[in-house]
C-alpha cells in the first residue's frame, strides 16, 4: 500500500469518505465495492437504532423524507457519545439545532421526536431506587415520586398525534413519563396545576409533605382559601399513586 496513514488518520479519512462518498475520494487500499459494502453497513445500522426510537416520526415522514432526513445526519452530524443507545439523543440534538435540514416537515415534529427519544430515556435512566412507605398518608407526609420520571411541557398534544390523526393548531400539553415499580414506562397527561404539584415534589426530593406542596400550588393560584382544595389535591396525589407514579411516602 503506498501512501499508508497511520490508523487514526486512516479511520478519519475512511469515515470522511463514508459520509461524503461523492465528495470525499477513498483512502489509498480501500476499493470502491469494500468502500460501498462499508457504506451501505454503517448508515443502515444507523438507521436502525433511530427506527427503534421514532417509529411513528419515520412513518409520518414517509418513504421519501425520512431516508433523506437519516442521510442528512449521517453526513453532518457530529456525535459526542461511544455509546450506541445515545444515537436517538444525538439524532434529536441535532434535528432541534441544525440549521438548515433536507426536508420540511410539520411545526410539531421536533416535540413529536422529543416525545418519543424520551420514552428510551427514561427506560435507561440511571437511578438508586427509594425506600418508601407504599402505603403510607401522602397529605401528612412526604410523597416518594418514581425516580426515573420526566415532567414535560409541550405545545403540542404530542401524546396522541398518530398516521390517523395529526394537529392542526396548537395545544398547550403536560405529560408526566416515568418508569414504574415494574419497570415499565408509562405516562399520564397533567393539567397545569397538576403538572406544577409534581414538579414541587420532584425539586423537594422527599423533603415537602404532599400538604404543603398542596398549600403552596393553591397560594401561587392565589386562592383566597387555600386550605379548600386540600381535598382535591390528596384525591390527585391518590391518583399519582394509582398509576405508579407515586411509589408511597418518604420512610
Amino acid at each position: 500500500m503506498n501512501a499508508q496513514l497511520p490508523f487514526q488518520d486512516f479511520q478519519f479519512a475512511l469515515a470522511s469518505h463514508l459520509r461524503h462518498p461523492h465528495r470525499v475520494p477513498r483512502p489509498v487500499g480501500i476499493s470502491a465495492r469494500r468502500a460501498t459494502i462499508y457504506h451501505g453497513l454503517v448508515r443502515n445500522n444507523l438507521e436502525g437504532f433511530l427506527l427503534a426510537c421514532f417509529p411513528i416520526t419515520h412513518k409520518l415522514l414517509g418513504v421519501r423524507r425520512w431516508p433523506r432526513l437519516v442521510d442528512a445526519f449521517f453526513r453532518e452530524a457530529r456525535c459526542h457519545t461511544p455509546y450506541f443507545r445515545e444515537i436517538p439523543r444525538e439524532f434529536l440534538h441535532w434535528l432541534l439545532t441544525s440549521p438548515s435540514l433536507p426536508i420540511t416537515f410539520p411545526a410539531w415534529l421536533p416535540e413529536l421526536a422529543h416525545y418519543e427519544w424520551v420514552e428510551l430515556a427514561v427506560d435507561v435512566m440511571d437511578v438508586p431506587a427509594p425506600v418508601y412507605n407504599p402505603t403510607g398518608n401522602l397529605l401528612d407526609e412526604q410523597p416518594v415520586l418514581a425516580a426515573a420520571a420526566m415532567n414535560l411541557a409541550y405545545v403540542w398534544p404530542v401524546h396522541r398525534i398518530s398516521s390517523e390523526w395529526r394537529p392542526r393548531k396548537p395545544s398547550a400539553t403536560n405529560l408526566l413519563v416515568f418508569r414504574d415499580a415494574h419497570e415499565a414506562v408509562q405516562f399520564i397527561a397533567l393539567n397545569p396545576v397538576s403538572a406544577r404539584l409534581v414538579a414541587l415534589l420532584q425539586a423537594a426530593e422527599g423533603v415537602l409533605s404532599g400538604r404543603d406542596a398542596c398549600l403552596q400550588v393553591a397560594q401561587e393560584l392565589q386562592h383566597p382559601e387555600p386550605e379548600l382544595l386540600l381535598p382535591h389535591g390528596a384525591d390527585l396525589l391518590e391518583q399519582l399513586r394509582a398509576a405508579g407514579a407515586i411509589l408511597g411516602s418518604k420512610k
